[in-house]
């Protein structure tokens, strides 16, 4: 058995299934895992989700913000953007089966020594707290009054965690946090404007994985949602967002021995649109 952990696939459906025959991946015997956004900005979308879902238990899937923006959309709160592509999935006969397939996914996993989230951890949280923070995110997505919860899951207020958080901020920081940002402050302040290179940081703030003692330092830390970072690897970390949607490659890495493989891609939109 083999776990090969996948960046953004953003609707590229035929680039996944080139890929995955490229690795040999067996769902019979084999395991994905897929660092978020499986939607939007591609032409595949519906395809990507009938596909990862249909693996059942051979997928681990952590929700990314397009595929929370998706979900808002299906339920009505969240404004239709000039740049999504997901009316065939709105369209769709099984869209409210797929849509309560995406809401119970989380937004972090961990197994063994590694940890799996779309865009990052704050510093002060370990992975086991994030672990803990995350399953209250997606047990507010799968409550009986979750609709709520997407109505006031945007925004980017707070910016930063604070363990008396309550209520819709509390959920929103996590949110964020997870799926939203790349720059912080060693105190966990996040900024989400700048999508840019990290060696390109606002004044006074870092890439989130280089904040000195984080405390989520000693697993392995796989992430995606950076195009502009590319793939890049440390000892600890695996970020994996290698800019397929934008004409550079869709990268997997096989966790048992961190073989790497990459599929280049056509892409077809300008490098500097909106991730």
């Amino acid at each position: 058995m083999a776990t090969y952990a996948i960046g953004d696939i953003q609707g590229c459906h035929d680039a996944l299934i080139e890929l995955l025959d490229m690795t040999g991946f067996n769902a019979t015997r084999d395991r994905l895992w897929l660092v978020g956004d499986l939607v939007n900005r591609g032409p595949q979308s519906l395809e990507v989700l009938r596909y990862v879902r249909s693996l059942g238990d051979a997928a681990t899937v952590v929700l990314g913000n397009h595929d929370l923006h998706l979900i808002m959309r299906a339920y009505g709160h969240s404004r239709t953007s000039s740049e999504d592509t997901l009316d065939e999935v709105l369209a769709a006969p099984d869209c409210a089966e797929l849509m309560q397939w995406l809401r119970q996914c989380p937004l972090f996993h961990r197994e063994d020594d590694h940890a799996m989230v779309h865009a990052g951890l704050l510093p002060q949280w370990s992975v086991r707290r994030a672990a803990e923070l995350g399953a209250e995110v997606q047990a507010a997505l799968m409550a009986d009054n979750y609709t709520k919860f997407l109505a006031h899951m945007w925004g980017s207020k707070p910016d930063a965690w604070d363990d008396d958080l309550q209520g819709w901020e509390r959920l929103r920081v996590i949110v964020n946090a997870m799926t939203r940002m790349r720059f912080c402050t060693p105190q966990g302040v996040m900024e989400f404007r700048s999508k840019g290179s990290p060696q390109n940081p606002p004044s006074g703030f870092m890439p989130w994985f280089a904040v000195p003692e984080r405390k989520s330092r000693k697993h392995t830390m796989i992430f995606g949602h950076w195009s502009a970072l590319g793939f890049y690897e440390e000892p600890k970390l695996l970020a994996l967002d290698s800019g397929c949607l934008w004409g550079g490659s869709l990268t997997a890495v096989r966790l048992e021995d961190r073989k790497v493989f990459q599929l280049p891609c056509p892409g077809g939109l300008p490098v500097n649109a909106t991730d």
